[in-house]
């Protein structure tokens, strides 16, 4: 559940003097649900204005109630996977062809890789494509200064051979360059305040251009900074992170993609840096390595929720 003032914007109860009465309750978030209900309602009648506190407590229950999904049988799983989790082109023929079309919605795909191996370049062509050809909204959360504008606007292919006038193609590249909304984001809060605002943005989106897809280039440089120490504190935000990415893409429908770094193993064999705890949250992982001599770079299956592992395929590095 999202911090209080955070529900502000959209639960205009929810202002800043229910929060300071929750505050003053010891209530944050979810310590909402640690309360007797007609205590509370008892405490605010007490105020001065209490109408105004009960109406609060009223849409933090909406909230609350919000949060509970119906039970979904097999059956209604199968459905759901086929009228709403649709596949997305990452623009990039190698990886389409190893995923069977490409990154799935409702699912968290995780590109695995050492520097320069690629993976930004697989999340900027992922962009331009679904901000292309999907005609939807790509949310791209930087947390490196690596977003390039002008890198998208190549993959766009706009200077290839299409049949359209310099006019016709203008419009094009504004149309995806619009669709691709970039915030950069440098500690692990700061992401928690954006994916917060992402989830009421998807609650109430409606009709055309919808958000499509969701991009964390890197979420181990946000991550690996916390985990030091011997307190559990650090892996705590890291699960908790991943499951809201989780959440967010099955119940909104959309597709996430993040990257994360390679670490030295047992034997000199590069691994994916976070962890054991970390491999549970996404459901596809890909691993990508590049030979420095050329600009080819070989992508592989090391987990995947309906796929063998090992399957591989290659593509080409530009820039």
């Amino acid at each position: 559940m999202a911090p209080l003032k955070s529900l502000e914007p959209e639960f205009s109860a929810i202002d800043s003097h229910f929060q300071m009465f929750c505050v003053s309750l010891g209530i944050f978030t979810e310590d909402f649900l640690l309360y007797d209900l007609h205590k509370l309602t008892g405490f605010a009648e007490q105020k001065p204005n209490s109408e105004r506190l009960k109406q609060g407590i009223t849409q933090l229950l909406s909230v609350v109630d919000g949060l509970h999904k119906p039970w979904m049988n097999g059956m209604d799983l199968l459905e759901d996977a086929k009228q709403n989790k649709h596949i997305l082109s990452t623009g990039c023929e190698g990886i389409d062809m190893l995923l069977g079309g490409g990154l799935r919605e409702g699912q968290l795909t995780e590109i695995v890789g050492p520097s320069s191996s690629g993976k930004t370049q697989v999340c900027l062509q992922a962009a331009s494509s679904v901000a292309k050809k999907h005609m939807g909204s790509v949310v791209y959360i930087d947390t490196c200064n690596s977003f390039s504008p002008q890198r998208v606007a190549s993959f766009v292919g706009l200077v290839s051979n299409l049949p359209f006038d310099q006019g016709a193609k203008h419009k094009i590249l504004q149309n995806v360059m619009s669709n691709i909304l970039c915030h950069s984001v440098f500690d692990i809060f700061a992401m928690f305040g954006v994916l917060h605002q992402l989830e009421f943005k998807l609650r109430s989106q409606k009709g055309d251009n919808q958000v499509q897809l969701l991009i964390v280039d890197s979420i181990s440089s946000l991550i690996t900074p916390i985990l030091g120490g011997s307190g559990l504190h650090g892996h705590a935000l890291m699960l908790s992170v991943g499951y809201l990415l989780k959440k967010l893409a099955h119940e909104h429908n959309i597709a996430i993609l993040v990257t994360n770094h390679t670490v030295g193993g047992e034997g000199g064999i590069p691994k994916p840096a976070l962890g054991e705890t970390w491999k549970s949250i996404p459901h596809v992982r890909l691993l990508l390595s590049r030979d420095r001599g050329n600009n080819i770079c070989s992508v592989s299956i090391i987990k995947h929720s309906s796929m063998a592992s090992g399957k591989a395929a290659s593509f080409m590095i530009y820039g």
